[in-house]
Parts: C-alpha cells; structure tokens; sequence
C-alpha cells in the first residue's frame, strides 16, 4: 500500500499547546499518557484491541511538509522558531502497546507514549482514531462469530461504512474479531483478508427469469455457485429454480452448488422450509446463507428459533457497530520527569469517580493460572514492578478494598510490549492470520460469565499495592477541604 502521511490528521489544540510548550521551554520535558477505555461497547465483557499496525504506519511517516508549514504560517499565532522545530521535526518518542487481538478490560492502559512533551501530546488524536475505530469493529465482530456458535461469519459492510478507510479497516478488524472474510476486494489484496460474492438481485433482474439467471451463472461459475432465492419469491421460485439449475446444468457437468442465500423475509422460517426442499431433492450439503441487517442479538434468536443456516453474511450493523458507534478510549497524561529525571507520577480528578485517572508510568500484568491457562485478572502497577510468579499475589479492588484475591500457581505476563524506542520501530506485527488466530486461543483464555452478551461477569482489573498507595497519596494531596 502506498502510505500516507497523517501528521496534520489532529486536532488543532495540539498545536496550540505544542507552540506554548516550546515558547516556554517546555517542548523536551519528557512525559508519560496513557491511552486507555472506561467502558466496553453493547455492555459487554471484554474488547479486542486493534489497529496497532496503522499506529505503527503513522509514526513512521510522521513528518511536515513544506506545504504544511506554510498552512500553520497562515494561521498568524504560531512563532517562526516553533515553525523552525516542526520542520526539522523527528519522532523520538518510545511506544508500548497492547499487541492485536488481545483482549482488554477497561481502566488499563493499553497505548502508552513516553517521549518529548510536544510530540508525546501531539499524536493523541491519530492514536484514539485508529485504535478506537478498528477495536470498536473488532469487538462487535468478535460478538457476532461467538453468536453464531462456529459457523462461517463474512462481513458485507463496505457500501454501508463511513467512509472508505471505515471500509477497509473495519475489514481488517472484522476479520481479527472472528469473521471469516470480506466482501471488500481491496481488504483481500492489501492485507490478505478472504474476500469472496457472488450475485446481487441485479444479475437475477437482468435476465429474462430467474431460472435463466441461474443457468447462467451455473455455467460461468459451475464451481462455486451460490444463488440469491429472494428476488421474487424464496419457496415458490428460488429454492426451486436453484435445485432445478443444480440438476439441469451442474449434475451433467460433475458439479454441485455450493449454498443458497436469503436476503430478507422471515429467514427463520424460510431456512427450514428451504432445507427440507433441498434435502429431498438430494442437496444435504448445499448450505444456506443468510444476509439483511443481522446483529449478533439477530443471529443467536435465529439459531434458538431452530433456523437451518450455515453461514452470515453481515453488513451495516457490524461495519458501524450501530448498536454503540462509539469506543470511548481516551488519553490523558499519567507522568512527567523533573530535572532531575525522576518520574513525577500525574493524576485527573473528577467529581465522576471513573474518570479520575491511574497516575505514574505503569506497566499491566495478566494472570494465568498455571494449570488450566484461565485469565484470572489483570494488575496495574508502578513501571518497576516485578511480580515474582514463586510467591502468592493478592489482587485487591481498588475502590472496595476489602474485596480480596489470593493468586497462586499463576504465571504473570505483561501485556505491553515495546513497539517504538527512541522514534525506532522495534516491533514487527505479525500477519492478519496470526493476529486472528491469537485473538481466539486468547478469548479462550477467558471465562463463559465475562462473554456473556447480558450482565457480564465483571473481569478484575486492580491496582499492585505500590500504585494503590501513589494514587491515594495524590489523592490527599489535592483535597480541598
């Protein structure tokens, strides 16, 4: 793909506060934020992390051009010498991140920037648009396929997605999340996504019948037909003409069909009656597809109501996460370094008690039991922190405190790995496979009761005692009496 460079993709604010920072000598103060989520989309469990290999493209090409420059002249509130700094700009931040694919629980961080304050703050806006949109459409994704209990998920949301890079990413994403392809072609040849189709009603339209719309496509695509039955009518014509181009044109060649497709109707009752036809015509293993604005809520009432369907395909409601269009990660400034280069820890209050933020450079732990290889809950702690897997670990809730957990015969494994050091990629995503793949053998990891659709079971995100008692302490120390 040709990459693009996005440097000037942010909100005006970060050059306002990047310009007052190098006016008052502020600009290489190393700082510490933390990107993190204060709640899961559709009330749900757990999210997906996704969209670290497009933060990676945009660090990368983060540079201004002349052409920019010239933009932030015209603007008349910016000094030449700050204009000077930009132009001879060069990334030099360090980067952490949670890898894709992962599952994540709000209030951890799962983006950490540490580098010179004026770029550490200015790339907020591109890290919160590419990781909240891609884990957004990952986790509605990773809803859907568990809905649809191992059956085949396709996303077939292009032509409904906000925009083309909504499209193609939320693909990318779609796909990480537990769909088995696209219909997006260009999400196939930039990042190997499966994409696949086959009619619309328009071929169907096109031709003098439905039968000679069939017969058509039978001889052109004899070995992967998949016919659409709703343009005029599923039982009476659809399932009819399709069982009769399977015996007509397929069968002399050798050739079966390979499903039928609804789009529409009463897809519960219309998939049992069209499985019962197909099977006593001698198509038991034609499979049915089933399309038209399903969800995951939509998908699991078809499989209760006994619906005969194989596969979904699965459109707007998953490529805009319609349901919550929104991943409300945010980014906000944990620590900074004095002179003296000692970190001094940062914190937000708010009278909204969720919003009052984890302060300090910190790093997060997942605990697995040794035995089963279950998450048993993830700890917050100050950046130096060793947990040592030989010695029990207790997990406390860090509002009710009394709520005690004891861990033993765990292993202890951080979350954040290094991507950048110094403005240098030290990380190298692994392909769009792999990351699917691991996403699933690590929601295996998590219990039934946190991917409930309803009322999950809450995961433990905690504090390690060190970081419990830095926060309290800023705590105290900004009470206003």
């Amino acid at each position: 793909m040709t990459e693009k460079n996005l440097t000037m993709l942010t909100d005006f604010y970060e050059f306002t506060m990047a310009h007052g920072y190098f006016e008052k000598g502020m600009a290489n103060r190393r700082a510490y934020f933390d990107m993190f989520f204060r709640r899961v989309p559709d009330g749900g469990g757990y999210a997906i992390m996704a969209g670290v290999e497009q933060l990676i493209e945009y660090f990368e090409n983060l540079k201004f051009t002349d052409e920019d420059i010239e933009y932030l002249r015209s603007k008349n509130c910016f000094s030449d010498s700050f204009l000077a700094y930009l132009k001879d700009f060069k990334f030099e931040c360090d980067v952490w991140a949670v890898p894709e694919g992962t599952p994540i629980f709000p209030g951890e961080p799962i983006v950490t920037v540490a580098g010179p304050m004026i770029q550490a703050q200015f790339v907020e806006t591109m890290i919160l648009l590419t990781i909240n949109h891609q884990t957004l459409i990952a986790t509605k994704a990773s809803r859907i396929a568990r809905a649809a209990q191992g059956r085949v998920v396709l996303e077939f949301g292009s032509r409904r997605a906000q925009s083309y890079d909504g499209a193609i990413y939320g693909a990318r994403a779609s796909y990480i999340g537990g769909c088995n392809g696209t219909a997006c072609v260009i999400s196939d040849r930039d990042y190997g996504i499966p994409a696949g189709g086959t009619m619309a009603h328009s071929w169907v339209q096109m031709f003098p019948s439905e039968y000679d719309a069939f017969k058509a496509y039978a001889e052109i695509y004899p070995d992967n037909c998949v016919f659409l039955v709703d343009t005029y009518n599923v039982l009476k014509s659809g399932v009819v003409n399709a069982i009769r181009v399977a015996n007509e044109v397929l069968a002399p060649m050798g050739k079966r069909p390979k499903a039928i497709r609804l789009d529409s109707g009463d897809i519960a009752y219309l998939s049992i009656q069209a499985r019962k036809m197909l099977d006593k015509a001698g198509y038991s293993d034609v499979q049915i597809m089933a399309s038209n604005s399903l969800d995951e809520y939509l998908v699991r009432d078809l499989l209760l109501q006994g619906a005969k369907i194989d596969s979904f395909g699965i459109g707007e409601r998953l490529i805009t996460s319609k349901s919550e269009p929104v991943f409300g990660g945010v980014y906000k400034l944990a620590a900074v370094e004095d002179d003296h280069g000692n970190i001094v820890p940062k914190i937000k209050i708010s009278e909204n008690v969720e919003k009052i933020t984890n302060p300090h450079f910190k790093k997060v732990y997942r605990f697995f039991d040794k035995e089963s290889g279950m998450a048993l809950g993830d700890v917050l702690c100050v950046h130096d922190e060793v947990i040592d897997e030989s010695k029990p670990y207790t997990l406390f809730d860090p509002i009710h405190t009394w709520k005690k957990k004891i861990l033993t015969d765990y292993i202890a494994k951080p979350l954040l790995v290094p991507i950048f050091e110094n403005g240098k990629k030290v990380y190298s995503s692994p392909n769009i496979h792999e990351i699917r793949a691991y996403c699933q053998s690590q929601l295996d990891t998590l219990w039934e009761q946190i991917k409930r659709f309803e009322y999950p079971q809450t995961y433990y995100v905690d504090l390690s005692k060190k970081l419990w008692n830095v926060k309290n302490d800023l705590l105290e120390s900004c009470r206003i009496v």
